[in-house]
């Protein structure tokens, strides 16, 4: 991916100022050009007009399918109200300080070299659309989410709809909607072009812009994450290999294909194919506005995505002496759950057993105004074994834990996944796809036979596919402050596509208090209906709870409006994105 040089300093908006249009971007510096010894006229900086697509892209616009739109769904809740004019206009700013999104494909033909993009200096469309506002208006916007994907040859491949409910839809807590003044930032964005964290920083900018903020562009969190009754937790090592503070990788061991072997248990092989998750279409789904959580359908007719919403507790980990690094993280603890989940599911469902594969998006990217804009993640896939380990409690109820027994299997799993992953994020950078993708993209053939050679080799490859995703944003780096009007973020979802054949994906975040885990559950309705992922997701819960120190009987819910319970409550660390 082609990153910028720095964007230019955030200003605040001026409340009665008209929007603008977006001025040329300034961010790349200018080439030298030839200038007569005679002329005094200073060089005319040269933008890049048009950049070839990076891997990610092409290979994503290869594997494009009008039945699965490739769109990454970001939802954002404030407490209040925006003003329509001034979002519009911060909006637009944003869009002009990351100038890399302001992009549009070239038209191209099959025996053409690559795919390309061609920047623009002003949108084509305005990507702010402010839909009618009524009790189903979120509903509808979530499903357009997933149906609707903004086109690749208008620039720039965004749609952020302002959504101002009567009601709020209701989640995770079994109750009816409430009334609700607040407003709901609704982003779908075109994957083949950008992805979830990428988009965020553009709506972080946008927010500075609204609240009118003086400090510096692109301000964060404190590096070390904070909770709300307990200590921080160490910062994690910068892996971005041009980061300021952070110039090269530390050596470390070469790494393991598969987490270590547990003991009694087999470690899957390379050629092994991972577990299919099991489909079930067994019950007729259930009406969206009677769901325990907030649902949305992708499709009428059976195609497309699903989606479903819920808050979760963050689990609890073993206490450790203040300053040092936690045994495992909240991340780990999320894909030994979704590992628990789907060979749960497929022993339910008479699966025969397989080593279930868990693919783990690496985000390495700086989070400040320097973020480079487009897709910047890498794939990275982590094993299971085909075995289920016995869910044994740390500890008994009213008992202490235990820090100095033997550990459980479920403990050991843990501490071995907290290795692998810390060694996957550790390593280098390399191709995001990993090699073979590599290669497809560096054929010397036009992008008509290699886009039909890509798709022959994905549908070749489809048993080896891993089982699902998860992709964890963490805690959200930005506060997404509108100001006085509309208020700090009091939730950020996000959701990935499901494409088959591996038609599930599980995306995670948390707000800056890090007191709850907002997840959606996406599917293809291929796979599943709305009754099947419902259980599914009740099984994602009760395993997330079965890794909480000391374990819960269920996933503790408090009524809205209340404070969270006591205690040291973890943060939830960042894994990858979408």
């Amino acid at each position: 991916m082609t990153a910028l040089e720095p964007a230019r300093p955030v200003q605040p908006v001026q409340p009665a100022q008209p929007a603008q249009p977006a001025q040329p971007a300034q961010d790349d510096p200018p080439r030298s050009r030839g200038v007569h010894p005679r002329t005094t006229a200073p060089a005319r900086p040269h933008h890049p007009a048009r950049i070839p697509f990076p891997l990610v892209d092409e290979i994503s616009r290869h594997c494009l399918e009008d039945d699965e739109p490739e769109t990454v769904h970001i939802e954002v809740h404030l407490p209040g109200r925006l003003d329509h004019e001034r979002l519009r206009t911060a909006f637009h700013q944003a869009l002009a300080r990351h100038p890399r999104v302001l992009m549009r494909q070239v038209p191209t033909r099959w025996w053409h070299r690559h795919y390309t993009w061609q920047l623009t200096s002003a949108p084509d469309v305005d990507a702010v659309v402010f839909p009618p506002p009524g009790p189903d208006a979120l509903a509808h916007a979530r499903a357009r989410a997933l149906t609707d994907c903004p086109p690749l040859d208008a620039s720039p491949p965004v749609r952020l709809e302002v959504i101002e409910p009567a009601h709020a839809a209701p989640v995770d807590d079994r109750r009816p909607a409430a009334p609700s003044a607040g407003t709901v930032l609704l982003l779908t964005l075109h994957h083949t072009a950008l992805d979830g964290p990428a988009c965020l920083r553009i709506l972080a900018t946008a927010a500075e812009l609204y609240a009118g903020s003086t400090g510096p562009a692109g301000s964060t969190e404190p590096a070390g994450r904070t909770s709300p009754s307990g200590p921080a937790d160490p910062p994690e090592p910068p892996t971005h290999p041009t980061h300021p503070t952070h110039p090269t990788h530390p050596p470390h061991p070469p790494h393991p294909p598969y987490p270590p072997q547990l003991p009694g248990r087999s470690r899957p092989g390379l050629l092994t194919r991972p577990a299919r998750l099991a489909p079930d279409h067994s019950t007729p789904p259930t009406n969206p506005t009677t769901s325990s959580t907030s649902s949305t359908s992708g499709s009428g007719n059976g195609n497309g995505n699903g989606m479903l919403l819920t808050e979760l507790s963050v689990p609890t980990r073993p206490p450790h002496p203040t300053g040092e690094r936690p045994p495992y993280t909240v991340n780990d603890q999320l894909l030994v759950a979704t590992y628990l989940m789907a060979a749960r599911w497929n022993q339910l469902h008479d699966r025969p057993a397989a080593p279930v594969v868990i693919t783990m998006p690496i985000d390495d990217r700086s989070r400040g105004p320097h973020m480079p804009i487009g897709n910047g993640t890498r794939l990275a896939a982590v094993p299971f074994p085909s075995t289920t380990p016995p869910l044994t409690p740390h500890t008994s109820p009213g008992v202490a834990p235990r820090t100095t027994s033997t550990p459980t299997p479920l403990t050991r799993l843990l501490h071995h996944t907290s290795a692998h992953t810390r060694a996957l994020k550790s390593t280098t950078p390399r191709s995001p796809l990993g090699l073979p993708a590599a290669v497809l993209a560096s054929l010397p053939l036009p992008v008509g036979p290699r886009r039909a050679l890509t798709r022959a080799l994905r549908s070749l490859a489809a048993p080896w596919t891993p089982t699902t995703l998860l992709s964890n944003i963490g805690r959200v780096p930005y506060p997404l402050d509108f100001g006085e009007t509309g208020g700090r973020a009091t939730a950020v979802w996000f959701s990935a596509p499901a494409r088959m054949p591996r038609g599930l994906s599980i995306t995670t975040a948390a707000t800056c208090d890090g007191d709850r885990i907002h997840l959606a559950l996406r599917w293809s309705r291929a796979l599943l209906d709305e009754a099947a992922a419902t259980r599914l997701l009740d099984l994602f819960r009760s395993s997330l709870a079965a890794t909480a120190w000391p374990p819960t009987a269920a996933p503790a819910t408090r009524p809205p409006g209340t404070a969270p319970a006591p205690g040291p409550v973890p943060p939830a660390e960042e894994g990858g994105t979408p």
